[in-house]
């Protein structure tokens, strides 16, 4: 046997495990328990860029939440995904709908950020991961590509796991549609 042959073998059995792992426990993420959908959302306060101080999740009860984590501030899929989202912010705002983006990166990389790429929707800064964990999406140092709509009433009607940065706030904003 060969070495390759050897290294392709122990590949299959790990990628086996995982994937029977991740079938049996689809709910948990490497950063704890998604919540529950049709569940209360978990409440949060965090942090923002956006000069209001502090921004909690119970700020927007009356109005639609997108709260979308991402792992990193001017990387390619985080940079691309949160451009999406603020192509697609004005049909957000006419649907009542908050988007909020949620990372490690702190307040000041959070304004930069906004700066450089022309983001006008808050993004918050959960630099020791407790809402991110909260939330099932912390992955140790960085938040997981994860997506969560809540409520009006602060209920998550939907969560998205296995973002694809490129279509996924329409994906979001069909779901929303939907949900609505």
């Amino acid at each position: 046997m060969t070495r390759r042959t050897l290294i392709l073998g122990w590949l299959s059995t790990v990628l086996a495990i995982v994937a029977s792992l991740s079938l049996s426990f689809p709910a948990v993420a490497l950063g704890g328990v998604l919540p529950q959908v049709n569940q209360p959302a978990p409440e949060f306060s965090l942090p923002s860029n956006s000069g209001e101080g502090t921004v909690s999740l119970s700020d927007y009860r009356g109005k639609w939440v997108v709260a979308y984590f991402y792992p990193a501030d001017f990387t390619p899929g985080c940079t691309l995904e949160a451009r999406k989202f603020q192509e697609d912010l004005p049909k957000y705002l006419d649907r009542n709908t908050q988007v909020l983006g949620i990372s490690a990166d702190d307040v000041n990389s959070h304004s930069d950020f906004c700066d450089s790429e022309g983001l006008k929707f808050p993004l918050l800064a959960d630099e020791k991961g407790a809402v991110s964990q909260a939330y099932g999406s912390w992955l140790g140092i960085r938040s997981a590509r994860h997506t969560f709509i809540i409520d009006p009433e602060g209920i998550l009607r939907a969560t998205f796991t296995g973002v694809n940065p490129i279509v996924h706030s329409r994906e979001v904003l069909a779901t929303l549609v939907d949900l609505q």
